[in-house]
């Protein structure tokens, strides 16, 4: 079995432009063994995201939650999808107390039987396991908090292997590059 790998994304607030860019590469980079076959948006920008996967023509699969910005949709605060062999919790992290530590998120993320957390908010990248769960905050697409810059993350799930993040960053013109994270 090839791998799959979920894009995740979050805190587009209103920047249309750079999520297109974002989608299009997602549609355009991975080879088709191990295609990006899901999407993760972690709110803060949901009407954002017709607009730019029509643009760039990018469908699949999506996995939404609203943010603190996200006024006017329905939409949950947290949710649970199974993605693989994984269980994912997914929440935008503005009800989570991420400033004052994980400890809230991790508890939220362990009740709902998940091995992984996927939040935003902080527009600053992260990836790393924490008291056993692993966290993952792909950044901002347009609105960072980080020396980085503008940046996505795309998780990766093979068989039999732990789950890796990669992250990416988005320049000024829409230009894709990886990021160095370590």
């Amino acid at each position: 079995m090839d791998s799959k790998k979920l894009l995740v994304f979050s805190d587009t607030h209103g920047g249309v432009t750079a999520l297109k860019a974002v989608l299009n590469w997602a549609k355009n980079h991975t080879p088709p063994k191990d295609t990006i076959c899901a999407a993760a948006f972690l709110g803060d920008g949901i009407s954002d995201l017709q607009p730019a996967a029509n643009a760039a023509g990018f469908f699949c699969e999506w996995k939404l939650v609203g943010g603190n910005n996200d006024y006017g949709y329905s939409m949950p605060e947290a949710a649970v999808f199974d993605f693989c062999d994984h269980r994912f919790f997914m929440c935008h992290g503005h009800r989570h107390s991420l400033y004052g530590g994980y400890h809230t998120l991790i508890a939220a993320a362990r009740n709902a039987g998940a091995d992984a957390a996927l939040f935003g908010h902080t527009h600053v990248p992260f990836f790393k396991n924490v008291d056993g769960m692993l966290l993952i905050n792909p950044g901002s697409v347009v609105r960072p908090r980080s020396r980085i810059g503008a940046s996505f993350s795309v998780v990766e799930c093979a068989p039999d292997q732990p789950l890796k993040a990669e992250f990416w960053g988005i320049g000024a013109k829409g230009e894709i590059r990886e990021l160095k994270t370590n």
